[in-house]
């Protein structure tokens, strides 16, 4: 046979039997060739196939809201009881004015010239006492100096703590009117028991909103239950300092969400809710406001009257900032005339407060200084104790 044709034979055999192996690779679902899936288009079902790629485990879902942590209560905190605050601020009194020991040390001098009594007379009226207080004291004193001993200190000194003592007068009743009212005729008994109401009263920037939380402290120090309304709808971070003083001892706010809603309303929803809740005080807090503006003071006496729907109004308390001296007293007298004020909180009655307002405001007003407060902690608010005053302007 021609070598060319066998050659040509073996060929054609050969192209023949790979054509075969070929396709029967593929029908046996052989591999396709590397660079045939290179370029081979990705597919659905490429993708649901698929070996998954090597990754870290994944974790269970968070499910939707608090984690476990967070929804847990907080702790409450537990307010300073009242003796230990009163002991407490009763030694930091001390830094309340100085005008009685700079007096005793003038007295205390032996034989007083008229240079020395006016340097007292001095003392006195730059101590916030006032001209007619002052001259009342300086009679006084110069009486006893006859017939005492002025070179003997501490005669000098039981003669002046006597004489304090009057001005501040003791005998006042402080103690915050905290008894269950009668419920205003036509409340429904059905919708509970109204609670002691407290409303706080004041000028812009003397520390209201603070001392209400801060009275919320000492209610609740005291064994009583409490709900707080803020009523200062003008300022939106009135009504969140506020909620934050309240969740910080357990007592409820009642506030409004929109800025500006009428304060009356926000009063008698937490009276309300005070009845509802049967708890024993409501505190609300009110916008500050200068007490030349009569518009804004009247909205003082509407708050009030809306409150009186439910039940009396037990306390009105003004917050005064010590420092103001002489300027609060006109403050104090426009809030009596508006709202009836039934006892004062003097703020920030420490080194910068002369200590001469405590006796002023009470002679002008008729009505006691019941709380003071004498620093920036949480429970820097305690009861005021006259004879602890007294004590500390002579220390």
């Amino acid at each position: 046979m021609d070598p060319l044709l066998i050659v040509l034979i073996v060929v054609v055999v050969l192209a023949v039997a790979g054509g075969i192996w070929f396709y029967a690779g593929r029908n046996r679902g052989g591999e396709v060739p590397p660079e045939v899936s290179a370029h081979k288009p990705t597919s659905a079902d490429d993708i649901l196939l698929a070996p998954p790629q090597e990754q870290a485990p994944a974790e269970a879902e968070t499910p939707a809201g608090p984690t476990p942590e967070a929804a847990a209560p907080a702790t409450l905190e537990r307010p300073e009881s009242i003796p230990g605050r009163m002991q407490r601020l009763r030694s930091r009194l001390a830094g309340a004015g100085g005008f009685g020991r700079a007096v005793l040390a003038v007295m205390s001098r032996g034989d007083l010239t008229e240079a020395d009594w006016e340097e007292i007379e001095d003392t006195l009226l730059t101590s916030d006492l006032g001209i007619e207080v002052t001259t009342s004291l300086m009679d006084e004193l110069r009486t006893q100096a006859k017939v005492l001993d002025t070179s003997d200190p501490a005669a000098i000194r039981g003669v002046l703590r006597e004489e304090l003592l009057k001005l501040v007068d003791p005998s006042m009743d402080r103690s915050l009117n905290l008894a269950k009212p009668t419920p205003a005729a036509g409340w429904n008994s059905a919708d509970g028991e109204p609670a002691a109401a407290v409303l706080m009263v004041g000028v812009n920037g003397t520390g209201k909103t603070t001392t209400c939380g801060k009275l919320a402290r000492v209610l609740v120090a005291d064994g009583r239950t409490a709900v707080m309304g803020a009523a200062d709808t003008f300022r939106a971070a009135a009504a969140d300092q506020l909620t934050t003083w309240g969740e910080r001892v357990g007592v409820e706010v009642v506030r409004s969400e929109r800025e500006g809603a009428d304060p009356a309303s926000v009063a008698y929803d937490a009276t309300r809710a005070a009845a509802r809740d049967g708890v024993d005080v409501v505190l609300v807090d009110t916008a500050g406001r200068l007490q030349n503006k009569a518009g804004l003071m009247d909205e003082l006496g509407k708050i009030k009257r809306v409150m009186e729907k439910v039940a009396p109004v037990g306390e009105v308390l003004l917050v005064l900032d010590a420092t103001t001296g002489q300027n609060g007293m006109r403050q104090a007298q426009v809030f009596s005339e508006a709202v009836g004020i039934t006892g004062i909180v003097l703020t920030k009655l420490d080194g910068t407060a002369k200590g001469g307002i405590v006796v002023t405001v009470q002679r002008e007003l008729g009505v006691p200084v019941k709380l003071v407060g004498l620093g920036e902690g949480a429970d820097d608010l305690a009861p005021f104790d006259p004879e602890g005053f007294v004590d500390a302007l002579l220390a």
